[in-house]
């Protein structure tokens, strides 16, 4: 280990699989706040871009003709990326390496345990439920033996990585954090009786069902509205449902949406509402992000007793909550704020002071850092 992280500072390596990190709320904030991220390595499961030092594998020009060739010797491309990422760690010796999603933190294991550098790895959803990636992964067995740390965002991922084998004593609940002051609090009771759902239009997140329980809200109360927020693989089947069933001038699906249009919808709503489900996959929710954002505003949340959801909206409190697929019970929640504007806003000022709480991005972030801490004293 280096002598650094006893002298106060980290030196972290973060590996994230998207070509650009920051497109990730939740991993943009770990790359802007921890204390001090030297490298990023992204692009890819396994990685095959680094923030410096060049690529791990190099895809344009004759240079990655070249790593064709050399990564036959390893199996392919991702078995090069892997060898490289191992002698990178090695020539930086880095502090702690933090893995974002369990199937990254499976692939970059063995570079973490050839190069002797502690992993831990922040698991967010699908990569803790989805049946392919766990027998994929032989349940995680190598990585839960090597990870110094395994962070979770639910109670529900919580008791998934218990369930198939993890140590008890590496796993961390450490939910998300939100901007909070970035959001100021709004007046639901004052809205009109306008219903808002923001995330990709995908199976877990069932648009659809949403809209059917909203059909039966307008049905009896014709003044209500629905945006949606969002573009995914069931938008356009969505958009036929809202025409099958008459509602073309109540359902807006609005496309996507810049966060601060976000929050002048969530200003002129009533509620949040989101129909989380597990998928034919069985793909889980961490604990969405748009819910927290939410709640910071003063907006109630409807929504299913899915994954981390069920954690942070506390039911008759800060919100209303139903069973996965019950269109008819979600129906009746929101028809219970469309008719009384004060349950609203009394719901709205509890999820705002339990964000204000519990879920400052800052705080959280902090709690990451000690966690990478940590692991790296450990070591």
């Amino acid at each position: 280990m280096s002598p650094v992280a006893t002298e106060g500072t980290l030196r972290i390596v973060v590996a994230a699989p998207a070509e650009n990190a920051w497109s990730e709320t939740f991993i943009a904030a770990h790359i802007d706040r921890l204390s001090k991220v030297e490298l990023l390595v992204s692009g890819g499961v396994p990685p095959r871009n680094a923030s410096h030092g060049g690529p791990l594998v190099r895809t344009h020009g004759l240079l990655a003709y070249w790593d064709r060739l050399v990564g036959k010797r390893f199996g392919g491309q991702p078995g090069l990326a892997k060898y490289r990422l191992a002698h990178r760690l090695e020539r930086l010796r880095p502090d702690v390496v933090l893995a974002e999603y369990g199937n990254m933190g499976a692939e970059i294991e063995e570079a973490c345990r050839r190069a002797g550098v502690p992993l831990v790895v922040h698991f967010h959803g699908f990569d803790a439920h989805q049946t392919d990636f766990i027998v994929q992964y032989g349940n995680y067995r190598e990585l839960f033996q090597y990870a110094s740390a395994l962070v979770v965002v639910s109670r529900a991922m919580e008791a998934q990585l218990l369930a198939i084998g993890a140590p008890r004593d590496k796993v961390v609940y450490n939910c998300y954090g939100i901007d909070v002051e970035h959001f100021i609090p709004g007046r639901p009771d004052r809205s009109p009786p306008h219903f808002l759902s923001v995330g990709r239009f995908a199976e877990k997140k069932a648009p659809d069902l949403t809209i059917q329980a909203f059909s039966r809200v307008a049905a009896q109360r014709p003044q209500a509205r629905l945006t949606m927020v969002g573009r995914g693989m069931l938008w356009d089947r969505c958009q036929a449902l809202v025409d099958e069933l008459g509602l073309q001038q109540s359902v807006d699906l609005c496309g996507v949406k810049r966060p601060d249009e976000i929050v002048r919808l969530l200003h002129g709503s009533r509620a949040f509402v989101q129909h989380s489900v597990v998928s034919e996959s069985n793909d889980h929710e961490g604990t969405p992000l748009a819910v927290l954002e939410a709640m910071a505003t003063g907006v109630p949340v409807v929504a299913t007793r899915h994954a981390g959801i069920a954690d942070v909206v506390a039911h008759e409190e800060r919100g209303l909550l139903c069973a996965e697929h019950d269109v008819e019970a979600m129906a009746a929640h929101m028809i219970r704020l469309v008719d009384d504007p004060a349950l609203a806003l009394s719901m709205g000022t509890a999820g705002r002071a339990y964000t204000e709480q519990a879920h400052r991005v800052e705080v959280q972030v902090a709690n990451l850092q000690a966690i990478l801490r940590k692991a790296a004293h450990r070591a």
